[in-house]
This record gives structure tokens, sequence and C-alpha cells, in this order.
């Protein structure tokens, strides 16, 4: 593991199966769209670039990817960066599984983005909803409206937008197991998923799937490194606040970082890509100040040792549903 403590500020990229690269820490754009102010995912995009940060997560039905587009060009246009020093990862809604329908979805978000392609585009839920206009449609007694999923057949689908240049790299997020397996044992695979994005956090650290993972070749990347937010709408509150955790804060002291730099440190230096999502201007800079302290194994396995085994996004509204993931052990 010694190679993820030796990458820095300007040169943080580890390689992905398929010879590309992804950046080990990135930008999460999520913000609620009820009640995120307009043009606060553009500024913060534009801070974070300023700030080191190359990676950025976003996804269509963020409702925001027209801002992120917009400050990415911007600063390409202004000369901070170039468009291949950026790395851009989109997702295939629910809605959008039907093979037909994959490549227009990918086309709709490059045409929101106003770029030519994307870096990383990846199946967001492995759970299908009834395709139409509706991203989240439910019946006239707000029961969801589900689709017969065809994970392979997607699949296939995704491959053809990569051979067509509008993805540089394939993954997935939220894939269990069982799910990865239908992928890479599918007859006539033509590219492999380098991905799986997961909710991975010293609360939940993920080691059966990080090894099959590891295993095959595919990196995780980390969603809600930091415990989550509090909305009680989607996250499970059970858990106690992470970033309050007594190790966490020791840890800290002792290298003067905060208990967010400690647990995003944890994730990058086991190899799992942290994409800490943050409006604040202060925060933004703060998440990327990982690269100027390491852990030690002592406190690597102090972290590890936190494991509750606790999902915070749980998201049991869809466990209903025959591909709902988080049934599976891991």
């Amino acid at each position: 593991m010694d190679y993820f403590t030796t990458l820095t500020a300007e040169n943080h990229s580890i390689p992905l199966s398929d010879g590309n690269r992804i950046p080990i820490i990135g930008l999460g754009t999520y913000g609620d769209p009820r009640t995120t102010q307009k043009g606060t995912a553009k500024q913060s995009v534009k801070l974070a670039i300023d700030a080191g940060y190359r990676h950025f997560d976003g996804a269509l039905v963020y409702f925001n990817e027209h801002e992120v587009g917009q400050a990415i060009r911007e600063k390409i246009a202004d000369g901070t960066v170039r468009r291949e020093d950026i790395f851009y990862c989109g997702k295939l809604w629910n809605t959008f599984h039907p093979p037909e329908l994959v490549r227009p979805a990918l086309e709709r978000t490059l045409k929101t983005l106003q770029l030519d392609y994307v870096d990383l585009y990846i199946i967001e839920f492995p759970a299908a909803f009834k395709p139409g206009d509706e991203f989240y449609p439910k019946d006239k007694h707000g029961k969801y409206i589900y689709h017969e999923t065809d994970l392979c057949a997607t699949w296939e689908a995704l491959e053809a937008c990569k051979d067509a240049g509008l993805t540089k790299s394939l993954g997935v997020s939220n894939f269990n197991r069982r799910q990865l397996e239908l992928i890479l044992n599918k007859t006539g695979l033509k590219h492999r998923p380098v991905s799986n994005q997961v909710e991975c956090h010293p609360y939940f650290t993920q080691p059966r799937l990080l090894e099959f993972c590891r295993q095959n070749d595919i990196v995780i990347v980390g969603y809600s490194p930091l415990g989550t937010s509090r909305d009680a709408s989607w996250v499970n509150l059970k858990c106690p606040p992470m970033l309050e955790d007594e190790v966490l804060i020791s840890i800290g002291r002792k290298y003067n970082k905060n208990t967010a730099q400690v647990a995003l440190r944890f994730n990058a230096q086991r190899g799992v890509v942290v994409i800490p999502k943050s409006f604040s201007p202060q925060r933004i800079r703060d998440n990327f100040q990982i690269f100027d302290f390491s852990l030690t194994d002592e406190e690597m396995k102090a972290i590890e040792g936190l494991n509750k085994n606790i999902r915070f996004v749980e998201l049991l509204m869809w466990s209903d549903h025959p591909e709902y993931p988080f049934h599976d052990e891991y």
C-alpha cells in the first residue's frame, strides 16, 4: 500500500484497469435541489478547481449538471486547467436502464455539461424504474413504479457508449458482489467495470466488498466518506455522527488535522477514492488537505476497528425491488 502514501496534491491519480486514471479525491456535487441556492454548485466547483481538485462526481438527477459543466468550462477558458486535467463522473439514472435509453441519457448529460465526453459513466443504482419523464415514478398510492432490470443488457449499451467515445471509462454504483459477478461473467464482455461507487467510511469500511473488488481490479469509490448529512428522509440516524468519534479526534490532534481529514486520509491510504460533498468554501479547501501527512499501520488498524457495519444510506424506500442491493451481506 506504500504507493498510496506517495500521492501528492499535484499528482494524486491512481490507475484504473482500462489504462485510464482517477484522482483519489473528488468533489461530490449533490445538493438538495429544493434547498440549494442556484449557482452554489458552480461556485463550489470553480473554488475546488482553484484548491487543487480535478475530480468531480455528478449526476443528471442532481439537477445541477449545467452549473458543474459551466464551472469546468470557465476554468478551462481562463487557462487554470485543460479538459484532460479534469475527471468527470456522470451517472445513468434508474429510469434509463432499457438499452435503447442508455445512449440518449448520456448524450443528455453531455449536452447539459456542454462537454464532448465524460471520463467515467456509471450505473447509479442496480434497480430499474419505469421509463418516462418522471425520475421518481409513483402510482396513485405513492408507491414507486419499478421496471424489469436486465443489468447485462444495460451494460452492453454502456459498452457501445464507450466505443463511441462518449465516455472514457465505465463503472457501477451500489452494486453488491452478485451484481458485479453478473457483469464480470457476462458472455462476450467487452469492457469490464473499472469502479464501484459505494458508501465507505470508518463506520462502514466494506472489508469484504473491498477485497472482492481488489481481486477483480475494480476501484472502490467511497461516497459519504465523512458519514452523511443528517437528513432523516433518506439517512439512517440511529448511528452517531462519525466525525465526533474519539479515535478520529485523537489521531487528528497528533497531526494537527480535523476528523474529516483523518477519515479521508484513511480511505485514500487504502486505495479507496473519496468524493466528499461540500458547498462550504472552507470545508472544500480543508477536505483537500490530506496529502501532507500519513497514518501509521497502527492508526490504520485503529480506524478499521471503528467499523460498526452500519449504513447511513440504506435507501429503504426501494428495498422491495428485486435488485435492491443491500439485502446481501456484501
